[in-house]
C-alpha cells in the first residue's frame, strides 16, 4: 500500500490565503483506492489594534454606558478582558458590569463615580496565545446633573435562532442597562424547569448548557427587570448533528455476471445526502450502474467492476466515509473441500440425497452418472427414494461452466435395517434397590452401533454415580441404589451409520412418603391439641396412615402420643392429640407411612403451650422424721415441673398428732421444695404424727397424698456403753467389745466406734457403726505395729451419746513381706506333695507361725507349720492353681507365684509325674 500520509507546510511558506482549504488523503494498492475523511486547514492570527487616540466618553451618574472594544482582524477563537486605569487591574464583572465574549464590549448598567477612569480592551487568541491591547478610552462624569431612574434596556442578547451541535456546550448572553441596576432571569418558553446541568454565571448574564441534547432544544427567554419596568428578548436553540452510520455494507465476493446490491444509511440533522465512490472517483448512474439515495446496484458484474467502493454521507455539519471491497470471481468448477463421501451407507427403504456442490464462478451445470445411467440435475442434488440393494454402487457428479469441467465420485452401500430386540419396559422399584434396563439390538454387520441413554431429556454421562453401562456389546444400563429422584422417563438411543432408533420406559420409584407440610395447631385445651397438616408426596405408594410425635423441654427426644382417632388413615389431615400435660410447651411434628415405610418428619410446628388446670399430681414418697429436738421434719418427692399444670405452684403440708382430730395446714410457694420443718417446744421426742402433702397453683388446690405416719425428732442417747475392751487381731485389724445399753429412755439405733492414731490429731479419726443388737466391731485397714486410740458411743437419729474415755491398742507387727520361694511339687495319681523354702521374718515383722496352701476354683485351704504339704486333688477340676502364704500374728503374708497342674498329669506313672518347678530346693525327709 502506498500512502500520501502527511502534508507539511514550512512555517516560512505558510500563506493565509493560498494554503487555506480542504485536504484529503488517498490510499491505494492493487485492489483499488479509497479517500480519507476531509481535513480543513486554517491559520490562526491576531492583528494589532490601529494606533489612534480614542475619544472620551462623558455620561451622567446613574446612566448606562457601553465601551466598544473594536476588535482587530483575526482568525481563531478570541477572549476579551478590560483593564481599568493600568495593568494588572482588570474590571471585575458583577451585576452592574459585564464583558461580552461575543462582542468584546464592556457594559456598565449604571455608572457610579468610582467608575471614572481609563479603560483598555485586551484581546487574546486562544490558539496562538497572542495578546493585543487597544488605546485607552476615558470615562468621565458630566456635571449637569444625575440621571433619573428608567426601565431596563437590553444591550447584549442572542440571535433568534441558535444552532447547537449534540454534546457541545451552548452559551447565551443577556445584559441590560438601567437605573436601578436590572435583575436578569432566564426561563424556557415551554415552562419546563432547567435541568441541574444548566449553570448561570456573572450574575445571570450568561446561561451555559453543557452536553447539549435533543431535549434542550426550544425557545429561551431572558428577562431584565427593575422597579421601573422590564424588557425581554427571546431566541430559539436548534439541534443539529453530524451524520452517523446506522446501516453499512461489508466486503463482498460475487461471481461474474451476478448482481451487486449495496445500501448504506446514516442519521443526521439535517438529513444527509449520499454519494458513491469507486477507487476514489465519484460514481454516477449509467448503463449497468444505478446510484440513488444511499443505494448502489450493478447488474451483470464483470471483472472490471472489482475494486474499492465508498459510500459518503454528508450534511452541512459533517461528512463520513464507509469503505468496502468488491471481488468479482471467475473460475472453473472445483470440488476441493466438497468431495462426495467415499462411502455412504443407507438403510433399505429410506431416501438418499447426494449433493454435488462444486465451487464454480459462474455456477456450473451438473450431470450425474451411475454405470450407463445419466441424470441431469439443475440444483446439483440427486435424490434416490425407497432405496434397495440394487441402488448400491458408484455415483459420479460432473460439473461444467465456461471456464472448465471437474468431477467427484462416491460409493453407496445399502444395509439391512437395525431392530431393537429387547428394550426397557415400564417398571416399579423400591428406593435403595438396583435395576438393569436392557437395550439389545440386531443390525447389519457392516454398521457401527453405539448406545446412549437419556434420563428425563438429559444425556447420562459415563461415571455418573448411580449409573453404569453394562453388557459389553449391548446397551444395558444399571442403576444402583435407586433414589426417588431417579423416577422418570429413560430412553435408550441406538445410533448407527444410517439411522437412529430409541426405546422408552418409565421407571416408577417407590419410597417412604415425603414429609408432611404446614403443621398447624388449631385448638388447645389443658390436655388436648387439634392439629392440621398438608400431605407430602406419596412417592409412588399411597399414604396409609399418619403418626404424630411431640417434644417438650422435659422429654429426651421425640415421643409418640395418643390421638383421636387412634389410627389416622392416609386420607385424614387433622387429628386431636390427647393425654397432654397442662401448662407445658409442646412441639409437634407429623410423619407419613406407606407400604414402603415411614417417611421423614414434617417441619416442627410453632411452640404451643397447653392451658393451665388444677394440679392432678400428688407429691410422692411422703415421709420424714429425724431433725433436732422439738422438730417435726416432713419430706416428699417434688412434683416435676411438667406435672404442675400452671403458674404459682406450691405445696400444702398437713399434719396432726396421734389422737387429734384437726389438721394443721402450712403452705409453701417454692415449687422445688421437698422438705418442711415444723418446730414447737411442746412436741415430745419421737412422737407419732399423721402427715399428708397436697398441691396448688393459680387455678386452685389439687389432691393430697395418702396419709403416712412419721415421728418427731428424738434426743440422742444419754448413757454410754460400759465394759469396753479392745485387742489387736492382726497387723491391720483391732477387735472392740462392749456391754449393751438397757433401760434408757432414748432409742438406740446402734453403736459407733471412733478410732485415731495420734491423740493430738483428731482429724485422723475413723468411724465404724454397727446395729443396736451387736456388742462388738472389727476395725480394719489399719497400719501395722501402730498405736490407736478408740472409744465407743451409742447413736440414734438425733446424734451420739457421750463418748467413753479413749483406750489404746497397738496393732501386731505386719506379716513377712517376702512370699514363700522356690515352690515345687510331686504328683502320684491324685496325691500331690508341695514343698517350698521356709520364710524367715525380719525384726520389724511378725514371726512365721505356719503356712497356708490354697487352691483356686475348688477353694480348698490347708494349714501347716512345716514347709511341705500333702494334698489329695479333687477329681472334677480340669486344672488346679495352687499358691502358698505365710501365717503370723500380723495375718497372712503375700502369696507365692502360683503353680498350675493339669488333669492330664494324674494319668499313669511316668517320669514326668514328678516335677520340681524350681530344680534347686529339696523337701525335708521328716514329717510332723
Amino acid at each position: 500500500v502506498s500512502y500520501h500520509s502527511e502534508l507539511c507546510f514550512p512555517l516560512t511558506s505558510c500563506q493565509t490565503t493560498l494554503d487555506v482549504g480542504m485536504y484529503q488523503c488517498m490510499a491505494y494498492n492493487t485492489v483499488g483506492a479509497i479517500l480519507s475523511r476531509r481535513a480543513s486547514l486554517q491559520f490562526a492570527y491576531l492583528d494589532h489594534f490601529k494606533v489612534h487616540t480614542r475619544s472620551a466618553v462623558s455620561v451622567r451618574e446613574g446612566q448606562g454606558v457601553v465601551l466598544l472594544c473594536g476588535s482587530p482582524t483575526s482568525s481563531g477563537d478570541l477572549t476579551y478582558a478590560w483593564i481599568f486605569n493600568e495593568y494588572p487591574y482588570f474590571v471585575q464583572q458583577d451585576n452592574r458590569r459585564f464583558v461580552s465574549q461575543q462582542t468584546g464590549n464592556l457594559y456598565i448598567a449604571k455608572v457610579e463615580p468610582s467608575d471614572v477612569g481609563n479603560y483598555t480592551c485586551v484581546v487574546m487568541n486562544s490558539i496562538t496565545k497572542g495578546k493585543v491591547q487597544s488605546s485607552p478610552t476615558s470615562l468621565i462624569l458630566r456635571t449637569d446633573g444625575v440621571m433619573g431612574e428608567y426601565e431596563p434596556k437590553i444591550e447584549v442578547n442572542f440571535p433568534d435562532n441558535v444552532p447547537a451541535a449534540k454534546g457541545s456546550t451552548v452559551t447565551l448572553e443577556c445584559f441590560a442597562l438601567g437605573n436601578p441596576v436590572p435583575e436578569i432571569t432566564w426561563r424556557r418558553a415551554n415552562g419546563v424547569p432547567f435541568p441541574s446541568k444548566v449553570k448561570m454565571k456573572y450574575s445571570n448574564a450568561v446561561l451555559e448548557i453543557p452536553s447539549f441534547q435533543q431535549d434542550d432544544t426550544g425557545g429561551y427567554e431572558c428577562v431584565a427587570e427593575n422597579k421601573m419596568g422590564k424588557n425581554t428578548v427571546t431566541g430559539r436553540l436548534a439541534f443539529y448533528a453530524k451524520p452517523q452510520w446506522v446501516q453499512t455494507m461489508k466486503d463482498t465476493a460475487l461471481a461474474i455476471e451476478e448482481r451487486l446490491y449495496w445500501e448504506c444509511r446514516a442519521n443526521g440533522r439535517p438529513k444527509p445526502s449520499y454519494t458513491w465512490l469507486k477507487n476514489g472517483q465519484q460514481l454516477l448512474s449509467e448503463d449497468r450502474i444505478h446510484v440513488e439515495d444511499g443505494v448502489l446496484s450493478v447488474s451483470a458484474l464483470t471483472l472490471s467492476d472489482a475494486g474499492m467502493y465508498q459510500c459518503v454521507a454528508e450534511n452541512k455539519h459533517g461528512v463520513i466515509y464507509l469503505a468496502a471491497e468488491l471481488m468479482v470471481l471467475a473460475s472453473p468448477p472445483d470440488f476441493t473441500g466438497n468431495l462426495l463421501r467415499a462411502l455412504l451407507k443407507a438403510k433399505t427403504g429410506t431416501t438418499v440425497t447426494l449433493e454435488c456442490k462444486p465451487q464454480a464462478y459462474p455456477i456450473a451445470s451438473i450431470l450425474w452418472k451411475k454405470g450407463n445411467l445419466i441424470t441431469l440435475s439443475p440444483d446439483g442434488t440427486l435424490r434416490l427414494a425407497n432405496v434397495s440393494k440394487s441402488d448400491a454402487g458408484s455415483y459420479t457428479c460432473f460439473a461444467r461452466n465456461r471456464f472448465g469441467m471437474s468431477s467427484t465420485t462416491g460409493r453407496l452401500l445399502v444395509t439391512d435395517p437395525t431392530r431393537i430386540i429387547q428394550g426397557p419396559v415400564d417398571t416399579e422399584i423400591i428406593v435403595g434397590e438396583s435395576i438393569v434396563l436392557p437395550c439389545q439390538v440386531t443390525s447389519d454387520p457392516v454398521l457401527d452401533v453405539s448406545f446412549s441413554w437419556a434420563f428425563n431429556g438429559q444425556l447420562i454421562a459415563k461415571g455418573d454415580g448411580h449409573f453404569e453401562f453394562v453388557g459389553g456389546v449391548t446397551g444395558d444400563l444399571m442403576i444402583r441404589n435407586i433414589q426417588l429422584y431417579h423416577a422418570g422417563k429413560y430412553i435408550c438411543v441406538v445410533d448407527t451409520d444410517v439411522e437412529s432408533l430409541s426405546a422408552v420406559a418409565v421407571l416408577i420409584v417407590k419410597g417412604p412418603p415425603s414429609p408432611p407440610d404446614s403443621v398447624t395447631v388449631e385448638e388447645v385445651t389443658d390436655s388436648t391439641a387439634q392439629l392440621a397438616w398438608s400431605p407430602g408426596r406419596d412417592n409412588g405408594s399411597p399414604i396409609t396412615n399418619y403418626l404424630i410425635q411431640t417434644r417438650t423441654p422435659f422429654t429426651v427426644g421425640w415421643q409418640r402420643v395418643n390421638t383421636v382417632p387412634e389410627i389416622i388413615d392416609g386420607n385424614t389431615l387433622t387429628a386431636t392429640v390427647v393425654d397432654l400435660n397442662a401448662w407445658v410447651e409442646y412441639d409437634f411434628r407429623v410423619l407419613a407411612k406407606n407400604s414402603v415405610g415411614v417417611g421423614e418428619p414434617s417441619p416442627v410446628s410453632v411452640k404451643t403451650r397447653t392451658e393451665d388446670a388444677v394440679p392432678d399430681a400428688v407429691p410422692g414418697d411422703v415421709g420424714g422424721g429425724g431433725g433436732s429436738r422439738y422438730e417435726l421434719v416432713i419430706t416428699w418427692e417434688p412434683v416435676p415441673e411438667e406435672l404442675q399444670n400452671g403458674e404459682s405452684f406450691g405445696y400444702i403440708i398437713a399434719f396432726r398428732a396421734f389422737g387429734e382430730a384437726s389438721w394443721t395446714h402450712v403452705a409453701t410457694s417454692a415449687p422445688g421444695a421437698s422438705r418442711y420443718v415444723y418446730r414447737n417446744d411442746s412436741i415430745a421426742p419421737f412422737s407419732p404424727f399423721h402427715v399428708k402433702v397436697g398441691t396448688y397453683n393459680s387455678k386452685g388446690q389439687g389432691p393430697f397424698s395418702p396419709v403416712v405416719t412419721i415421728y418427731s425428732a428424738e434426743t440422742e442417747p444419754s448413757e454410754k456403753p460400759a465394759g469396753v475392751r479392745a485387742r489387736s487381731v492382726s497387723a491391720s485389724e483391732i477387735e472392740v467389745n462392749w456391754q449393751a445399753l438397757s433401760f434408757i429412755p432414748e432409742r438406740v439405733l446402734g453403736y459407733e466406734v471412733a478410732y485415731w492414731e495420734d491423740d493430738t490429731k483428731p482429724e485422723t479419726m475413723g468411724k465404724v457403726r454397727v446395729p443396736w443388737n451387736q456388742t462388738s466391731a472389727t476395725v480394719s485397714g489399719l497400719a501395722g505395729n501402730t498405736q490407736y486410740f478408740l472409744t465407743v458411743s451409742a447413736f440414734n437419729t438425733a446424734g451420739t451419746s457421750p463418748f467413753l474415755p479413749a483406750i489404746n491398742v497397738t496393732t501386731k507387727k505386719p506379716p513377712p513381706s517376702q512370699p514363700p520361694m522356690n515352690v515345687g511339687w510331686n504328683l502320684m495319681g491324685s496325691q500331690l506333695s508341695v514343698y517350698w523354702e521356709p520364710v524367715v521374718a525380719m525384726e520389724s515383722e511378725s514371726e512365721v507361725l505356719g503356712y497356708q496352701v490354697s487352691f483356686t476354683f475348688s477353694v480348698i485351704t490347708l494349714t501347716t507349720v512345716n514347709a511341705t504339704a500333702e494334698l489329695t486333688l479333687p477329681e472334677d477340676d480340669e486344672e488346679y492353681i495352687i499358691f502358698v502364704q505365710t501365717l503370723s500374728e500380723g495375718g497372712l503374708g503375700p502369696a507365692s507365684d502360683p503353680i498350675r497342674i493339669h488333669q492330664l498329669s494324674k494319668l499313669g506313672v511316668h517320669s514326668l509325674n514328678t516335677v520340681n518347678l524350681t530344680g534347686t530346693f529339696c523337701p525335708p525327709l521328716t514329717h510332723p
